[in-house]
């Protein structure tokens, strides 16, 4: 302890003046009509205020970048599928290709086995024809054709 020497009374007053200064100390800060207070509410309102301001720039902000990620991926996105469409036209149009192509390389085949075949059938038939004609002229092919 301070004091040494304080009776109980002294100490008493003390503290009821130390108890008095603080509430009289708290209502002033709580008196509505106080320079002081109104001083504190406006500046706390300024600072909510602003507060309020950057928080709403901020979040425009984020909206627009949102924004514009957004369209940017639904550019991206388009253009995916339209590189993805091209490939698949440049794959059907290789394959319709490819396709036709067997189909007349199968035709031009046909056409050379006939044409084969027919030239060995006229091959044939033209031996027969010149031996029938050999034989007509020598009168052998009525003896044997009877």
């Amino acid at each position: 302890m301070r004091h040494y020497n304080t009776d109980f009374r002294e100490r008493n007053s003390a503290a009821a003046r130390a108890k008095s200064d603080l509430l009289a100390k708290f209502k002033l800060g709580t008196d509505p009509n106080n320079p002081a207070v109104i001083q504190r509410r406006a500046d706390r309102r300024a600072v909510a205020e602003a507060r309020a301001t950057r928080m709403a720039q901020k979040e425009a902000a984020r909206i627009a970048r949102e924004k514009e990620v957004a369209e940017e991926a639904a550019l991206q996105a388009k253009v995916e599928a339209e590189r993805a469409a091209k490939i698949e036209r440049d794959k059907a149009d290789a394959e319709e290709r490819a396709r036709r192509e067997k189909a007349e390389h199968l035709a031009l085949l046909v056409a050379a086995d006939k044409s084969i075949r027919d030239a060995k059938i006229a091959a044939r038939r033209g031996g027969k024809k010149q031996r029938r004609e050999a034989l007509m002229r020598l009168g052998q092919y009525e003896t044997i054709v009877s």
